[in-house]
This record gives structure tokens, C-alpha cells and sequence, in this order.
């Protein structure tokens, strides 16, 4: 008989995510942890750039210096964290009634079996959720990640010129991150296009954006070499020569399974991550998958979407396959990033000439005037029987707002629902109310 329904071996906030649903479902659970799992790298960039808004909210002068010293700020991010922390935390899991072990587990092919300090457990189903961690590949080791800038970032220390390198979210809300801290940045992006996943039109706006706040973007430029000489970084990116004092690569992830023996289990994987199907299932029917470890789409809600369907499915209830098309996603920008269903290059591949593209701007929004927030847009990809397809939105509120559409997606709204809407008076919802 094995000593558990589900056994999860985690390491990210899926994996919390995916015990607090499992012990749900009255089920006997065992969460694995190599260590204490922490949202710090996950909230404090959004953290950092919530506080350009004191000014604003003050009403204190832009030229003002506000007398915080980095300690505090860092302090108070801290805090608010360890605030948000407190109900994804162990002590609340085991509380619940789910089986915490705090140690690194690896599969063993005898029976399938799991070992873990000096236990070994069985289970009749598994879940990996173990997260992944950056991507290394650079020449020195005296560099930053985005997995570390978080804890080791102090801006009284740090030099004055940095290099971020790379083109997906991370790279993006960092550089402009440190540009707003007053370093002088510049940005390096191997594609022809910053965020290359968008449509031109709006990854030319996060462009401009960009630029407009004072970071330098190179992009279509891939870096061939980094070195230290005489106690300076020297980076060679095309054909240029750049001398920094800090660098930053956010140059993707790799999924965290080194020590979990997979081929033992017969579970295939590759260097994104590990091989699942429709209903989140690796090559081993015993053994499933959530989150970043798997690869495809990133973002906290997205692995939690995918934590849900994981245990669902190892758990015998009730079968869900994975549907991403209502699942946004979006970034810690200034203005933000928002993204759900198809881009109107992915619709036009699909759809080709029966799509609707409908573009409408935040400056004619009363709110965004009042806050001085006009900069962005917000993109209705359709068919023109009115199917909505998908949608993306660049505003101070497009985490927010993004929502609404994601829930048209996911309940097969037409255009002519999202027209009925009457938002307060002024909001930034009023976008909405296209054509009145």
C-alpha cells in the first residue's frame, strides 16, 4: 500500500500551490522541499517599481530627494513580502494536514519510489514542481541574474554603468528598474525586437518607452564575448565594444531537475524542461508536471493554472487538459505589459484574412489624463463574426485590466458583450467603451 495519494516535490510556489489543492480533495499529501521556497525574487522587482509612485502620490516635486537610504527601502520590501509570504508558507501547509519535508529528493526505479534524507516514500502519484533556475553562460562569474539581483542588489554600492542582457520580461522590467534608479543602462537584445512573442507595433512602443525613460536598446545584437580587464568588464556585442561596471544577464532559464534522477523513471525531458502532455503527464503515467519546470509559458498564475490541472489528474478526479488561450500574462513595467489569447500575428497565421484588429489609446481616457498615464494602448484581436481571439494591453493598469478580457476569452464572449460595459466614471476601464 503506498504511504501517500500524491507525493510533490517542489521548490516554487507551484508546488505550495499544488499542496494546499491536493490536502483540499481530503487526500495524503507529502510536499518536498530542498530548502524554504521565498517570493522574494518574484515580488521584489514589482515591489522596486511601485516606488516611483510615492512622488506622485504625495504630490512631492520630481527634483525632491526623498530622504530614504536604500537599507530602508530594502527593509520595507522585505517586510511586505515576508507579509505576503506568511500564507504560502510551510508551517501553514503542515498546519493543513500536508506531510512537509524539508530535504532533496531523487526518484529510485525500484517500485517508484521516492528518496528523501533517510526516507524512502511511495506514493500512487507524483508531481514535479521544483521551478528552474537561470541560465549561466557568461565568461566571468562577477555578474548579476535575476535570480540573485533581488538579494544582492545595493544601489549605494553598485557602479554607475550596467549591461542588461537579454530580450524576454525579466530583462525588460529590470532595465528599466535600474534606469529609474539612476544608473545608466543599456539594454542588449539578441532578436530584432524586444519582447519578440508581441506584435511589432507594440514591442516598438515598449521600445520607445524604454528609450523615452533613457535606457540605450540594442537590439539584433548578440553577445560574443564578456571579460574583465585591468578590474573593468568589457562586453562585445555585434560590432561593439561596451566598458560597463555591473551586468545583468536574463537570458532565459533551464528547468531545476539535476539531482532528481529522472532517467531512472524513464520520465524524457529536454533543455527547456520536462516532456508533458495535454493533460500534464510526463512519459511516465505515474508522474506529472507543473510550472516553469516544464518549459512554455512562464508567470506565477500560469503555474498555479498548471498546478491545479497536475493535480486533478493525479489525483483521479475529474480529467482537465491544459487550454492556455485565457491565461494572461504580463510584466512589473511602467507602464505595464498585458497579454491574453493570440497576438494578431499569431490569429493572422491561423485566421488569415478573417481578422479584426482594434486598436484604441489611453490618452483619450479621462483617468489616464487625471494621473498623467496616457502613454499606452489596448489591441482587440477578433474575427469579424465578433470572436474575440485575444488582447494586449500597455498601461499603468494593464494587470488589471487584462482580466476582463481574459475572462471574454474563457467564457466565448463576443465584442458586443465587452461594449455593454459601463465602468465607473473616470476609470481606466472606461477603454472599454470603444465606439460610444
Amino acid at each position: 500500500m503506498a504511504d501517500y495519494d500524491l507525493v510533490i516535490i517542489g521548490g516554487s510556489l507551484a508546488g505550495r500551490y499544488a499542496a494546499s489543492r491536493a490536502i483540499e480533495q481530503n487526500k495524503k499529501v507529502a510536499l518536498i522541499e530542498p530548502d524554504e521556497t521565498t517570493l522574494f525574487n518574484l515580488l521584489f522587482p514589482y515591489a522596486l517599481s511601485q516606488l516611483r509612485q510615492v512622488k506622485q502620490q504625495f504630490f512631492i516635486p520630481p527634483n525632491y530627494q526623498i530622504s530614504l537610504s536604500w537599507a530602508e527601502v530594502s527593509q520595507w520590501i522585505k517586510n511586505v513580502i515576508a507579509n505576503i509570504q506568511e500564507k504560502h508558507s510551510l508551517t501553514v501547509l503542515a498546519a493543513l494536514g500536508v506531510d512537509v519535508i524539508v530535504g532533496n529528493a531523487e526518484f529510485s526505479s525500484q517500485k517508484l519510489l521516492i528518496k528523501v534524507n533517510s526516507r524512502i516514500l511511495s506514493a500512487h502519484s507524483y508531481l514535479i514542481a521544483t521551478g528552474t533556475i537561470p541560465k549561466a553562460g557568461l565568461e566571468t562569474h562577477n555578474y548579476f541574474t535575476s535570480a540573485n539581483i533581488g538579494q544582492q542588489l545595493d544601489v549605494t554600492k553598485a557602479g554607475k554603468n550596467w549591461v542588461v542582457i537579454g530580450g524576454n520580461p525579466d530583462s525588460i522590467t529590470w532595465a528599466q528598474i535600474l534606469n529609474r534608479l539612476g544608473f545608466n543602462v543599456t539594454l542588449i537584445v539578441k532578436n530584432l525586437q524586444v519582447l519578440s512573442s508581441l506584435d511589432a507595433d507594440t514591442s516598438y512602443l515598449v521600445q520607445a518607452i524604454l528609450e523615452a525613460d533613457g535606457v540605450r536598446v540594442l537590439t539584433d545584437t548578440s553577445v560574443s564575448q564578456v571579460k574583465e580587464i585591468e578590474g573593468k568588464k568589457w562586453i562585445q556585442a555585434g560590432n561593439k565594444a561596451i566598458e560597463t561596471d555591473e551586468i545583468l544577464t536574463c537570458v532565459g532559464y533551464e528547468p531545476n531537475i539535476k539531482n532528481l534522477q529522472l532517467e531512472t523513471v524513464n520520465v524524457k525531458w529536454h533543455r527547456r524542461g520536462i516532456d508533458v502532455n495535454s493533460w500534464l503527464q510526463t512519459t511516465n503515467p505515474q508522474i506529472y508536471a507543473c510550472g516553469d519546470v516544464i518549459g512554455g509559458y512562464s508567470g506565477a498564475n500560469i503555474s498555479n493554472y498548471e498546478a491545479r490541472i497536475a493535480v486533478n489528474n493525479a489525483l483521479s478526479l475529474p480529467k482537465l487538459k491544459v487550454n492556455y488561450q485565457s491565461i494572461p500574462w504580463g510584466t512589473y513595467t511602467n507602464p505595464q505589459i498585458a497579454q491574453v489569447g493570440f497576438t494578431e500575428n499569431q490569429a493572422t497565421q491561423i485566421y488569415e484574412k478573417d481578422v479584426v484588429v482594434l486598436p484604441h489609446y489611453f490618452k483619450d481616457v479621462a483617468a489616464a489624463q487625471l494621473k498623467e498615464e496616457t502613454t499606452g494602448i489596448f489591441k482587440i484581436v477578433m474575427r469579424r463574426n465578433g470572436e474575440i481571439l485575444g488582447a494586449t494591453i500597455i498601461s499603468s493598469q494593464a494587470g488589471e485590466l487584462i482580466n476582463i478580457m481574459a475572462l471574454a476569452i474563457a467564457q466565448k464572449l463576443k465584442i458586443e458583450a465587452i461594449s455593454h460595459l459601463f465602468p465607473p466614471y473616470p476609470s481606466f476601464a472606461e477603454i472599454f467603451t470603444f465606439g460610444r
